[in-house]
C-alpha cells in the first residue's frame, strides 16, 4: 500500500473514532467537546470524498471484472464502455483530495482589513478606487458578510484618497487574498470632452484580521496623537480632535483614523488596523523564510504588482497573473461575477501548489 493509500485509510480511522468520542459526551469536558466537534467538521469533507473514491474503484474493479468474463456481448461492450467515465471519475476524485490534503493557510478562516488607495491618474484614479470600494461592499453583501468602513479619507468629488474597511465572515481572507496589488483602469472620464481613453490605477491590500490572541501589543510601545480631521468629512471637521494616529514604536507602524466623529471610536478602529498589520509583517516574515512555498502562490503578493486592468471601453477585465479576460465588466464592477475570477485564481493557486507536492 503507498503512502497516499495509507494516508486515506487513516483519515477515515480517525473520523470514525471522533464520532464515536462525540457519541460519548459524558467522557470529557466541554472544551474537549469543542475541539471534537471542530475536528469532526474538518474531517466529514475528506472523508465523504474518500468514501466515493473507493465506490467508483469497487465498482471499476466489478465493471473490468464484467467486461472480461460476460460471455453476453451487449453487457460486454456496455461494461466496456463505462470503464473510461470511471476512470475519469477516480481520477477527479483523487484531485479533489489531494487539494484537500494541501496544507491549510492558518487565516483563510478569519476576515480581513481591506485597504483601497487612489494611485496614478489624479481625480480619476480617485473615482476608481471608490468603484472598487463599492465593488468590495456588493460582492460582501452578496456573501453575507459584514462590511465595516474603518476610514475614509475622500476628496469631495466622489472620489477617495484612501479607505480602509473591516469585513467579516466565514472564509472571507480565503477569498478576498489574491486581490492585493495593482488595479488598473482604462476607461474615458467624464470630464474628458475628446473622448480620449485615460489610464489610472488603485491600489489595492488584504490583511487577514488579527485578534488580540494573534498579536499582543503593549500599550506601552504605542504613541497616540490626536489632532483635528480634515478633508471633506461633514461638519465636524476642523473644529474637534476626534482624529488620531498611532505609532508603534518598535516597528514604526502608522496608522491614522479621521472617520467617525468620536475620538474613542477613531482609535479602536485605529487598533483593530494596526493590529493587522503587525500581524501581516509577522505573516510575510515567515512567508519570506519559506521562500519555496512563496513561489507558489499566485502573484507574488506585493502591493506593487500590477495584477488587474478593468476597459471599460471594451467591457472587459483581463487578470494578468493567469490570463484571464472577461468580457462582463458590468457585472464585476457589481460584485456578481467577481467570485469568476476569484475561483479561477484559487484553482490556479491549488494547482501550482500541488506541482510541489
Amino acid at each position: 500500500m503507498n503512502g497516499f493509500r495509507k494516508k486515506l485509510n487513516s483519515i477515515l480511522d480517525r473520523f470514525e473514532i471522533v464520532k464515536q468520542q462525540l457519541n460519548n459526551q459524558d467522557d470529557f469536558d466541554p472544551k474537549e467537546f469543542t475541539k471534537l466537534s471542530k475536528e469532526f467538521a474538518n474531517l466529514s469533507e475528506i472523508s465523504k470524498e474518500i468514501k466515493f473514491l473507493l465506490l467508483k474503484e469497487k465498482e471499476l474493479g466489478n465493471t473490468l471484472e464484467l467486461a472480461e468474463r460476460s460471455e453476453d456481448k451487449e453487457i460486454k461492450d456496455m461494461a466496456y464502455e463505462e470503464i473510461p467515465e470511471i476512470k475519469q471519475s477516480i481520477e477527479e476524485s483523487e484531485k479533489r483530495i489531494k487539494i484537500l490534503l494541501l496544507p491549510k493557510d492558518i487565516d483563510d478562516e478569519k476576515g480581513a482589513i481591506l485597504e483601497i488607495r487612489a494611485g496614478t491618474g489624479g481625480d480619476e484614479a480617485g473615482l476608481f478606487a471608490a468603484d472598487l470600494l463599492r465593488m468590495y461592499e456588493l460582492y460582501s453583501s452578496l456573501h453575507g458578510w459584514s462590511f465595516e468602513v474603518l476610514d475614509f479619507n475622500e476628496s469631495g468629488i466622489g472620489a477617495i484618497k484612501e479607505a480602509s474597511t473591516g469585513i467579516s465572515g466565514k472564509g472571507v481572507f480565503a477569498r478576498l487574498k489574491f486581490e492585493s496589488g495593482v488595479h488598473r483602469v482604462q476607461r474615458v472620464p467624464e470630464t474628458e470632452a475628446s473622448g480620449r481613453i485615460h489610464t489610472s490605477a488603485a491600489t489595492v491590500a488584504v490583511l487577514p484580521e488579527a485578534e488580540e490572541v494573534d498579536i499582543q501589543i503593549d500599550e506601552k510601545d504605542l504613541q497616540i496623537d490626536t489632532y483635528r480631521a480634515s478633508g471633506a468629512g461633514g461638519q465636524h471637521v476642523n473644529k474637534t480632535d476626534s482624529a488620531v494616529r498611532i505609532t508603534h514604536t518598535p516597528t514604526g507602524t502608522v496608522v491614522a483614523v479621521q472617520d467617525e466623529r468620536s475620538q474613542h471610536k477613531n482609535k479602536a478602529k485605529a487598533m483593530k488596523i494596526l493590529r493587522a498589520k503587525i500581524y501581516e509583517n509577522e505573516r510575510m516574515k515567515q512567508e519570506a523564510s519559506r521562500s519555496e512555498s512563496r513561489r507558489s502562490q499566485v502573484g507574488s503578493g506585493d502591493r506593487s504588482e500590477r495584477i488587474r486592468t478593468y476597459n471599460f471601453p471594451q467591457g472587459r477585465v483581463s487578470d494578468h497573473r493567469i490570463n484571464l479576460t472577461l468580457y462582463k465588466i458590468d457585472k464585476i464592477m457589481s460584485g456578481e461575477a467577481l467570485d469568476e475570477v476569484i475561483d479561477k485564481l484559487i484553482e490556479f493557486d491549488q494547482a501550482e501548489r500541488l506541482k510541489g507536492e
